[in-house]
């Protein structure tokens, strides 16, 4: 028998005014895209734990879903597992082969007030 249930679902990291960077990220983008990050973020909620190619360790705490978007665009979101759920921290289309330390620093503090949240 097949397991269908999803393994760790995925929610947005809202922000304390409300925002919910990802969610927006994904509504910005083209139609085809938008089905490319989602088709790759529910990959990871059925299939958990996953690796390469579509999920990778970034270390203290951090995943990234990784997403080939159209006309060889590179798509990241950022996540971490808390409380048995995915949660989408930060998202960007990537200009450079290496994840910026800024894009880092942010996912990292946004785990943080999750997990601080969670207490």
């Amino acid at each position: 028998m097949i397991d269908r249930s999803k393994k760790l679902p995925a929610f947005f990291y809202e922000s304390a005014l409300g925002n919910r960077p990802v969610r927006e990220l994904v509504l910005g983008l083209t139609l085809e895209d938008r089905k490319l990050v989602g088709r790759d973020i529910q990959k990871v909620e059925f299939g958990w734990p996953l690796g390469m190619p579509y999920c990778r360790n970034l270390g203290n705490g951090l995943w990234e879903v990784r997403s080939d978007l159209t006309d060889g665009k590179v798509g990241r979101v950022i996540f971490c597992v808390a409380r048995e759920r995915m949660v989408l921290l930060h998202g960007f289309v990537k200009k450079t082969q290496k994840t910026p330390p800024q894009d880092l620093r942010l996912a990292l503090k946004r785990m943080k007030e999750v997990l601080r949240d969670d207490e």
